[in-house]
């Protein structure tokens, strides 16, 4: 049984290589709510718009398909927090009798990719970051700007790595499981990082597959009911999903019963418009503001000159 009929989903869609033609993206603006058309439209980089639309589409793919909701049908809306949330139809959640079990998803995109984790019957957060060098400091400076973000025990294993590539990867593999636990709880910024922990397995994470062995400390005691599933989409792409409880009471999944750890698939921009329909007219302007967009910062600003972002 597939991780899919299990109830899982794990989608990539690589933004970075994505050059989208005029009627790819017209046809991609039609097919999301108006208010989120204009919200991407205002970004100033094209990096940053095609991020945006392809977190919209994966989320509408998915709510089309594992929902069965009809695309013209889906209603979401963000939290006060900015999380991206199902307002209608409501019904889904519940329409398959006592025994269905709700679906939680969430988005990260970074670097170039963005990413989508859901689960049924568990809490999941994902986050996806970058391995790159610090646009405006050394590395020992970045990690001393950084220090509070990890606990002493964090800092020894990203700090044995033998090169400073590979410290940065150590850095952006605990900051990714770090985000994915806080993007499954819903906390924000307010959470002290320090009181979560991560021990990472002796295993190496490569590209070949999914580990969840790592272990999460919480306030110095080890969390048994959450599991840390980790992936390199390539070289330089961690991607961290956290599952936990799906309510207080901690009457979630156990770990031991849950399935091996998903890779992620890869879909391309057919698929993520395979479900869809339009919501609304053509608007020709849309791509005339599209393609007057710069792709980048002439120096990307990377995550790594304060604190590491992704969405």
């Amino acid at each position: 049984m597939t991780g899919e009929e299990m109830g899982s989903v794990r989608w990539a869609f690589r933004c970075g290589s994505w050059t989208p033609s005029r009627s790819d993206w017209l046809f991609a603006a039609r097919c999301v709510q108006p208010e989120e058309k204009d919200r991407i439209g205002q970004f100033v980089f094209a990096k940053d718009a095609k991020s945006a639309m392809a977190g919209r589409l994966l989320l509408r793919r998915f709510v089309c398909d594992r929902l069965r909701v009809p695309w013209s049908e889906i209603r979401l809306d963000r939290s006060p927090r900015g999380k991206p949330y199902l307002a209608a139809p409501l019904k889904v959640w519940s329409d398959s009798g006592p025994e269905s079990q709700a679906w939680s998803f969430n988005l990260s995109h970074q670097g170039d990719y963005a990413v989508l984790a859901a689960e049924q019957g568990m809490q999941v957060g994902v986050d996806i970051m970058k391995t790159t060098m610090p646009g405006t400091s050394s590395v020992p400076e970045f990690f001393r700007i950084m220090t509070r973000q990890f606990t002493a025990y964090e800092w020894s294993v990203i700090k044995s790595a033998s090169s400073e590539h590979q410290q940065l990867a150590a850095f952006y593999r605990h900051w990714a499981l770090k985000e994915s636990f806080i993007k499954a709880i819903g906390t924000g910024l307010g959470f002290n990082l320090q009181r979560v922990e991560f021990h990472l397995p002796s295993e190496p994470l490569t590209q070949d597959r999914a580990l969840c062995q790592t272990k999460m400390h919480l306030d110095e005691e080890e969390e048994e009911n959450w599991i840390f599933e980790e992936n390199m989409l390539d070289a330089d792409h961690h991607v961290a999903v956290a599952l936990g409880p799906a309510d207080k009471t901690g009457s979630a999944t156990h770990p031991s019963s849950h399935p091996s750890p998903i890779a992620f698939t890869l879909l391309s921009f057919s698929d993520l418009i395979a479900s869809a329909s339009p919501l609304t007219e053509e608007d020709p302007t849309y791509w005339d503001s599209f393609k007057m967009k710069t792709e980048a910062p002439q120096r990307q600003r990377d995550p790594d000159t304060s604190t590491p972002v992704s969405h």
